[in-house]
């Protein structure tokens, strides 16, 4: 047999119960609850961003002067199935808080019946047919001793708490992908117009070099570069173009807007974002850590799975149970009515477990054994929070060093292919140095575009390791209406129809 933990558990109340004349005193058993130690660091090893205007998190979207973003997310919260799964998930964990609580409480059912037959003979006449009636009541109820009840109870309360923040937890992963795929659009309208102007000027080097050619001034090989140098952006505008309506589709399938009016309103010029808002970030990382939804529920499933430790122990040791009933009778024969009023309390049993082949014992081990996956992975989650935003600042630091680097190169890269291409136009450069040229230009101005996407994605990412606003103070989602509720509507409105 297992230890027996005599230590009270400190979250549960000591339950006394009078009964009948018996003192019933209830007790807890199961170990002591201690918390589960994990290694924080005590400040962040990335720098701080210190560029931006500070607002409040759970506000960032609408300051980032953009209300199609806000209305893309708005609109891609309301029919997500991701947020409707955790949604789902509160409703039947608080239905599983609600059954535990409920097993705490005695039962009360309500009987009645009927019969009507032949009644034993009294003498040799024949026997009257008799009709008795029976109603009654009857009540029973499981005292918890040890705590079986409180602690399953308790470790469904966990679990509701811990599902109110994973609601949160997806709302702020929907409003993350929709920013990134909003933002890979933003960025795929400027790669294409990029990729267009550079069509167009080597479409125009085409030209020109086709008629040298003609004129006998520069050889038909070169005149074929050209053209095949006019191809080459034309395909790559092409391919550039059917990125940027696979980014349309992929916001259709997340927003359910209609595709013609998603295409209008990102017709629309896109919103200033010069003016960055930088979230508030703690320097402690516990504080950060408090506003992580999934490190919340983690260490709820922690709590949970330990009162389900104790939950298994209590379900050793001896059970005592009380009922009772109260019962009226009626029977009628020949005519003559007569009437039975009985009432009892009891048994009061008490059951001791003796022998179950290890059951018992195998629930407990099995308990321990979730208690502490449920502790390893609650320090996972703790070094993953961390990690997300230790890595989402090292990548804002990173695209802010480069960004001037980048827009130095670019302008660069393009005032050289400026000149190579009035040289070129002179007859003082080859065809071969303009492209190398325009190929140098071409990929300078697109990291800068790709450059502002790391930049975008970074904040975002930071944004999400951040908790997105979430505090354990916030609201729980109001129940929706189901449709079993819409169909029972229905019905009923349909039934009281004339």
């Amino acid at each position: 047999m297992n230890k027996i933990y005599a230590a009270l558990r400190a979250s549960k109340p000591l339950a006394v119960g009078v009964l009948s004349g018996f003192g019933l005193a209830g007790c807890a058993v199961g170990p002591a609850y201690t918390p589960v130690s994990v290694a924080i660091p005590t400040t962040w090893q990335a720098p701080l961003p210190h560029q931006g205007t500070l607002t409040n998190l759970s506000q960032w979207w609408q300051q980032q002067n953009d209300p199609l973003l806000v209305e893309l997310i708005m609109a891609a919260e309301t029919i997500s199935p991701t947020i409707a799964s955790a949604r789902s998930n509160i409703e039947q964990a608080r239905a599983s808080r609600i059954a535990s609580g409920a097993a705490l409480l005695p039962t009360l059912d309500a009987t009645a019946s009927a019969t009507r037959g032949r009644s034993p003979p009294v003498n040799r006449a024949s026997p009257p047919i008799a009709t008795t009636e029976q109603a009654g009541l009857q009540a029973s109820w499981e005292i918890d001793l040890f705590g079986r009840y409180r602690d399953t109870q308790n470790a469904n309360q966990q679990r509701l708490e811990g599902s109110a923040a994973l609601w949160h937890a997806a709302r702020v992963s929907v409003a993350a992908e929709v920013a990134n795929q909003y933002y890979s659009r933003r960025t795929c309208e400027k790669l294409l117009s990029v990729a267009r102007a550079d069509a167009a000027s080597r479409l125009e080097t085409a030209r020109l070099a086709e008629l040298s050619a003609k004129a006998g001034f520069q050889a038909p090989a070169t005149a074929a570069l050209a053209r095949a140098s006019a191809a080459e952006g034309n395909g790559n505008a092409i391919a550039q173009r059917a990125l940027c309506d696979l980014d349309i589709k992929a916001l259709v399938a997340m927003t359910a807007i209609d595709e013609p009016a998603l295409r209008q309103k990102l017709a629309q010029p896109a919103a200033d974002t010069a003016q960055e808002t930088m979230p508030p970030i703690a320097s402690v990382p516990a504080e950060v850590l408090a506003q992580r939804p999934d490190v919340f529920n983690a260490a709820r499933e922690v709590d949970a799975a330990h009162a389900e430790v104790g939950s298994a122990l209590a379900q050793r040791y001896p059970r005592l149970s009380l009922s009772g009933s109260i019962e009226t009778a009626k029977s009628i024969a020949r005519g003559v009515s007569q009437r039975f009023d009985t009432w009892s309390v009891g048994p009061l049993q008490l059951t001791v477990p003796l022998f179950d082949g290890g059951v018992s014992a195998a629930n407990v081990e099995a308990a321990k054994a979730r208690y502490q996956n449920a502790a390893v992975q609650y320090r996972s989650s703790v070094r993953q929070a961390v990690r997300e935003v230790e890595e989402a600042l090292v990548n804002l630091q990173s695209t802010a060093e480069r960004n001037d680097d980048a827009k130095v190169a670019a302008a660069g890269y393009r005032a050289s292919f400026t000149g190579t291409e009035a040289k070129y136009k002179s007859g003082l450069a080859s065809l071969i140095e303009l492209e190398d040229a325009r190929r140098t230009s071409l990929a300078s101005e697109t990291a800068v575009v790709t450059l502002q996407r790391e930049r975008s994605n970074a904040w975002v990412a930071l944004y999400r390791a951040l908790g997105g606003g979430w505090t354990s103070a916030s609201p729980t989602p109001p129940a929706p209406l189901t449709d079993l509720d819409v169909s029972s509507a229905s019905a009923s409105a349909a039934a009281a129809t004339p």
